[in-house]
């Protein structure tokens, strides 16, 4: 079932595993998705019945291999266009993914090529999230998030959640960005070997290398 939906589903169910382990409900896949819980149980056995997704009433929701290859696919075309903008077009971070929700429907394979060939092939998008390759491959190194991470633990800044454009913009304005060094202090971080005092909910959308 070929459709710009079942792709944003896809996409959600993935993205939610991606940075913890928990799995993903139907109401929680409608809380992200902004759509009523029924309409999300309808889309749900849709893609139940195409081999997508196994699911049973009221548990959780998986991607099946064929979900997952799928999903791997549209992640692809989202996080490459991400990267697209930040670097051709000089688009902030926190302006980019309502774009690439966009456009990620509407490009051909060819320019989706041609994009990540123009770029170098990048690994990582403007928030760090991993960008798989042409062959569904992840590459991504253990990580912690920021609000777990014990007293004392320095890491390099892996990803921000993208999830609020207002946060993003504030973290911006600290100085922090992916790849910046933060340690965990009794009064709060360091960021590149300077005291900073984190946003409030940063903590929740930073995550460091372990």
């Amino acid at each position: 079932m070929a459709s710009p939906a079942a792709d944003d589903y896809l996409k959600t169910v993935y993205a939610h595993t991606e940075w913890q382990d928990a799995p993903i409900t139907p109401s929680v896949l409608a809380a992200k998705l902004g759509i009523a819980p029924s309409s999300v149980t309808e889309m749900v056995k849709k893609l139940a019945a195409s081999g997508l997704v196994s699911h049973v009433p009221y548990g959780a929701v998986r991607l099946t291999d064929a979900g997952a290859e799928r999903a791997l696919a549209i992640v692809r075309r989202h996080r490459l266009i991400e990267t697209w903008l930040v670097r051709e077009f000089d688009y902030a971070w926190d302006e980019v993914h309502d774009e690439a929700e966009v456009l990620e429907h509407t490009i051909s394979d060819r320019l989706l090529e041609g994009i990540d060939a123009r770029l170098g092939r990048p690994r990582f998008d403007p928030h760090g999230d991993a960008i798989p390759d042409a062959a569904g491959e992840v590459v991504r190194e253990p990580f912690v998030l920021l609000a777990d991470a014990p007293l004392g633990h320095q890491g390099r800044v892996l990803r921000v959640a993208d999830t609020d454009a207002e946060l993003l913009r504030a973290l911006e304005a600290l100085g922090l960005a992916v790849s910046s060094l933060v340690r965990v202090t009794p009064d709060g971080i360091e960021l590149d070997g300077a005291p900073a005092a984190l946003p409030d909910g940063a903590s929740g959308i930073v995550w460091l290398s372990a």
